[in-house]
C-alpha cells in the first residue's frame, strides 16, 4: 500500500513537473516514448521486474496515447494496417476492416496501458539526455528533469519528416504535401499529382490519389519488387540486414530496402491502371510542375512527398552517440558508446516487423545492465 502521500497521487501530478532532479527518486529505466517499440519495451521491463510508476517511467510528447499511429492518414485503414500494430501480451481487438486505424490503434493503445499499469506521462517532450555523473543520466524536459540509471529511446522518426531538396521547390505554385501532412486524397481530387518515392507510403498513396487524380510517380531508384510470399525467414533476414548497417555506425535505411515492395489486393486495381510505371527522379520543380535533366516537363497540381523520415534523436546528442559515419552505432538494441542507452524503433526496429523484438531486446539489456551497475 501507498506509505506516502505523494505515492497516493495520480501519475500526472506525482511526476508531471515544478521539481528538480535532486528532489526526484532515482529511476531504474525512463522510456521515451510510446509507440509501438516504447509500450513494447515498458511492457517487457515490468515483466522483468521494474515497478511502474516507482523505478519505471514512460515519457510520451503525445497529448494521448497512440504514438505515431494516432497521426495517420483517416483513410489508412484496418484492412491496411493488417495486425502490424499488436503488442505482446494483448491481441489487437477486432474492428471493422473500413475503419480507420488512427482511431482503433490509439483506443488499443489506451487500453494496453491501462490495463498493464505502464505509467505513462504525457504530454512530455524530452529536450536533451546528458550524464549526470555517478552513472547515472538526466532526462531534461522544459519544466522537470528525471534522473536514471538507464533509458530506452523509443521516439521513432514520426517528427522528423524528410522532404528533400530540389532547385525551384520554392517557386512551385501547387500543394506541397509530405506523407506527414496527408489526410488523405480528397483534397488533390481532380488534378495531376507528382508522388515522389520507392517505399510502400508510397505505393499505398499512389493506389487511392490515383482513384481521384492522374499521378506520376518517380523515384531515385527502379523500385524493386517482392514476388514471393513474405515468410518468417524472409522478415528476419530484411531486420538482420538493417542491424548489420547500424552495428558499423550508418546511419539506418528503411527496412523496405531490404525487403522489396509487394503490391496488396487493394494496389492491384492501380496496377492494372498502369499507376506503377515509375519516372526517373526529376531535376527541378518549376511554378507550374517538374523538369527532367533532359528537358522533359510535367505539369503537376500538387507533389505527394512520400520520402520518409528520419530518426528523431536530436535529444541525444549530449551523450555523443554518433559514430564517425554519422549514424549511432548500435549493436541489438545497445548503442555502443553508452551501455545505458537502448534504442528501439531505430535502424531495424523502426518498422513494425521489428519494435516488439527489440521491445524485448532492449529489456533483457537494461536489466543486466542493472545488475551490473548493482554488482
Amino acid at each position: 500500500m501507498p506509505s506516502t502521500r505523494e505515492e497516493r497521487l495520480p501519475l500526472e501530478e506525482r511526476w508531471g513537473g515544478g521539481r528538480s532532479d535532486h528532489m526526484t527518486a532515482v529511476m531504474s529505466s525512463i522510456v521515451v516514448g510510446a509507440g509501438q517499440a516504447g509500450l513494447s519495451a515498458a511492457y517487457h521491463l515490468h515483466r522483468l521486474g521494474l515497478v511502474p510508476g516507482e523505478d519505471l517511467l514512460v515519457l510520451d510528447a503525445n497529448d494521448g496515447p497512440g504514438g505515431a499511429w494516432q497521426h495517420r492518414w483517416s483513410t489508412l485503414t484496418m484492412a491496411d494496417v493488417h495486425g502490424v500494430a499488436a503488442l505482446p501480451g494483448l491481441p489487437v481487438p477486432a474492428a471493422s476492416t473500413v475503419a480507420p486505424a488512427s482511431t482503433v490503434v490509439p483506443r488499443y493503445f489506451a487500453d494496453y496501458e491501462q490495463r498493464f499499469g505502464l505509467a505513462v506521462v504525457r504530454p512530455v517532450a524530452v529536450q536533451r539526455v546528458e550524464d549526470a555523473g555517478a552513472g547515472l543520466l538526466r532526462v531534461v524536459t522544459a519544466d522537470r528533469t528525471w534522473l536514471t540509471r538507464t533509458l530506452v529511446n523509443a521516439t521513432g522518426t514520426w517528427e522528423r519528416p524528410f522532404v528533400p531538396s530540389y532547385p525551384g521547390a520554392a517557386t512551385f505554385r501547387g500543394r506541397q504535401r509530405h506523407t506527414h501532412d496527408y489526410d488523405g486524397p480528397d483534397e488533390l481530387a481532380g488534378g495531376h499529382v507528382v508522388v515522389v518515392g520507392g517505399g510502400a507510403s508510397a505505393v499505398q498513396l499512389l493506389a487511392e490519389v490515383s482513384a481521384v487524380a492522374t499521378t506520376t510517380w518517380v523515384t531515385r531508384r527502379p523500385p524493386v519488387w517482392r514476388t514471393e510470399p513474405f515468410t518468417a525467414d524472409a522478415g528476419r533476414e530484411a531486420v538482420a540486414r538493417v542491424e548489420e548497417r547500424v552495428r558499423r555506425g550508418l546511419p539506418p535505411l528503411s527496412v523496405v530496402s531490404a525487403t522489396g515492395l509487394a503490391l496488396r489486393e487493394q494496389e492491384q486495381d492501380a496496377f492494372r491502371r498502369g499507376v506503377y510505371a515509375r519516372q526517373p527522379m526529376f531535376a527541378r520543380l518549376t511554378a507550374t510542375g517538374v523538369a527532367w535533366a533532359d528537358g522533359r516537363q510535367q505539369r503537376a497540381d500538387a507533389v505527394l512527398w512520400a520520402t520518409g523520415f528520419r530518426p528523431d534523436v536530436a535529444h541525444l546528442a549530449p551523450l555523443r552517440l554518433r559514430s564517425a559515419e554519422g549514424g549511432i552505432a548500435v549493436d541489438g538494441t545497445a548503442a555502443l558508446r553508452d551501455s545505458r542507452v537502448q534504442l528501439v524503433g531505430y535502424g531495424p526496429s523502426a518498422s513494425t516487423i521489428g519494435a516488439n523484438r527489440a521491445g524485448r531486446v532492449a529489456a533483457r539489456n537494461v536489466v543486466e545492465q542493472l545488475q551490473v551497475a548493482a554488482a
